[in-house]
């Protein structure tokens, strides 16, 4: 087996020091008001409404109602119109076509004390007005004024289809646009109108929220029309979503909702980290008492342990995206630290075992990895599976691990408890990075430290003086 130079371990140990810090001071520069970042650090983690408070509530239709597949998709958009109303754009939201349920979590708004959640989730929950207006006044305050709040021409209940189509409308190049088609009610009103306001404008609104003003270019009679403009593919479908929401049929009524402080939040996230620094200290300080070399490794081992797994919840690296993060999170990295010391100690005890029975230091360091790595690998697996069904069984229906497992959960319909489902993760990143450190990079700090005359002692290794 070829030998590992000297240079190694001060390489490893370098890299490690870079991971763990970028993770979690990240780099930003500042100009002036505007902040760029760069590397995002532990300071841009996302906390989850467990932790910086907020509302976590299951919204459904009113019972004996069978919601349709495009009912429940009507509810959502106006849900998340409304979110955005209130000035909420930290939401998550997941729709439960099987059962009927809309799932929505969202924080306190930054910098109100008074904010009262039971009012939010009425506003929420309540039908859900589209109006299509003549004009496109408003206020100050960006609320219908002058003509367009005096002339309602249609509501959401006469509109019968709107869609996003991508296609060649008028000559030219393929375009993205929304199709509109009007109920019988709907059509002479609209007709008359187009007919009228030619050249001007016609406003959608979605409650006190204008959300389209296209300008009227020819007089429909058909009830069929488009709404054109600098649209992308995206932002074409939310529009048609929208005003396809406005024709909700059905009040949204609440089946269940939880609520946390930010102060309770906050000090519950205090607490476990200030937990989880000192079970570092301690666990690292007792390695290093009972294992001397080897134990000092794994302590720098573990600390770059942490470093990936706070790198793969912040979005460190650009091909996993950033994580919400919850106080069930929190104790899924304080977990897999105790996966990583037990994956060290396990090697530990193999190095100790093979220097007892006489084998040279290179020898047992060499042998005490490999036989190690057949116990280590069986529980880490083991925890991965498990991290994978929590995910799997909590997390968003269109995650990558609830569609593997569908075949599995399908009859159960989506929980998405969205704190499980941070457990899941950290303790998954975790054991992944402790596959990195605790097996790769620990092996290459120790055959590369045991080439230094200082370090070539049995008694570093747990032999006898």
């Amino acid at each position: 087996m070829k030998k590992v130079g000297k240079p190694v371990f001060f390489v490893v140990v370098l890299l490690i020091v870079m991971i763990t810090t970028l993770s979690f001071v990240g780099i930003h520069r500042q100009y002036g008001d505007i902040t760029t970042t760069y590397i995002k650090g532990a300071g841009d983690v996302r906390w989850g409404i467990d932790i910086r408070g907020g509302v976590d509530v299951t919204f459904s239709p009113p019972e004996g109602y069978d919601a349709s597949t495009e009912d429940m998709s009507k509810a959502q958009a106006i849900i998340e119109t409304r979110l955005i109303n209130l000035n909420i754009t930290d939401y998550e939201i997941y729709p439960d076509m099987e059962q009927d349920r809309i799932i929505v979590r969202f924080p306190w708004k930054s910098g109100e004390e008074n904010f009262d959640p039971v009012r939010a989730i009425e506003e929420l929950g309540e039908t859900a007005m589209l109006t299509f207006r003549e004009g496109a006044e408003v206020d100050a305050n960006g609320q219908p004024a002058g003509v367009t709040a005096e002339n309602i021409i249609l509501t959401g209940a006469d509109v019968e289809r709107a869609e996003y189509v991508y296609g060649q409308y008028t000559e030219g190049a393929p375009s993205h646009f929304v199709s509109l088609v009007f109920k019988d009610s709907g059509k002479q009103a609209f007709a008359d109108a187009t007919e009228r306001l030619q050249g001007s404008q016609i406003s959608i609104w979605m409650d006190e929220e204008i959300i389209s003003a296209p300008t009227v270019n020819a007089h429909i009679i058909d009830g069929q029309a488009v709404i054109e403009g600098q649209f992308t593919a995206a932002s074409a479908a939310e529009l048609a979503r929208k005003i396809q929401g406005g024709a909700l049929p059905f009040k949204l009524t609440t089946e269940n909702y939880s609520t946390i402080s930010p102060s309770l939040g906050e000090g519950a996230k205090n607490a476990m980290v200030l937990a989880g620094f000192i079970a570092y200290i301690v666990v690292c300080a007792y390695m290093i008492w009972q294992y001397r070399l080897p134990g000092a490794v794994a302590a720098i081992g573990l600390a770059g342990q942490v470093g990936l797994t706070i790198a793969a919840i912040t979005g460190f690296f650009g091909f996993v995206p950033s994580f919400t993060l919850t106080l069930p999170g929190i104790a899924g990295i304080i977990l897999s630290i105790g996966f990583g010391v037990d994956a060290n100690v396990i090697t530990a005890e193999r190095i100790k075992e093979e220097i007892r029975i006489g084998k040279t230091i290179d020898g047992a360091i060499l042998s005490g990895f490999n036989r190690a790595f057949t116990a280590i690998f069986d529980g880490n697996i083991t925890v991965i599976i498990v991290s994978i069904i929590l995910m799997g069984a909590f997390g968003p229906p269109n995650s990558l691990f609830a569609r593997l497992l569908k075949p599995v959960f399908f009859m159960f319909g989506p929980t998405t408890a969205g704190t499980i489902y941070s457990f899941g993760y950290t303790l998954l990143m975790g054991v992944l990075a402790n596959f990195v450190m605790g097996i790769f990079a620990c092996r290459m700090m120790q055959r590369s430290i045991c080439r230094f005359r200082p370090f070539r002692k049995t008694w570093l290794f747990g032999g006898e003086k």
